[in-house]
């Protein structure tokens, strides 16, 4: 995934704290902590992120 396609979340702390990374893959969103990018990322599907996103909305 080239580095140009990850998007810090709008939430994240200025300061380089608590920042999560998100990208859109073919069926897919990924997820990162952008403190450690090289590590585990997470996949979602389409339905999931959007259910996700939802909830979050909601809070």
């Amino acid at each position: 995934m080239p580095e140009a396609a990850w998007v810090k979340s709008s939430y994240s702390t200025g300061n380089g704290g608590e920042c999560v990374e998100v990208a859109a893959a073919r069926g897919a969103v990924l997820a990162r902590d952008s403190k450690q990018p090289a590590e585990a990322r997470l996949a979602f599907g389409p339905e999931a992120w959007s259910g996700f996103v939802r909830m979050a909305a909601e809070r």
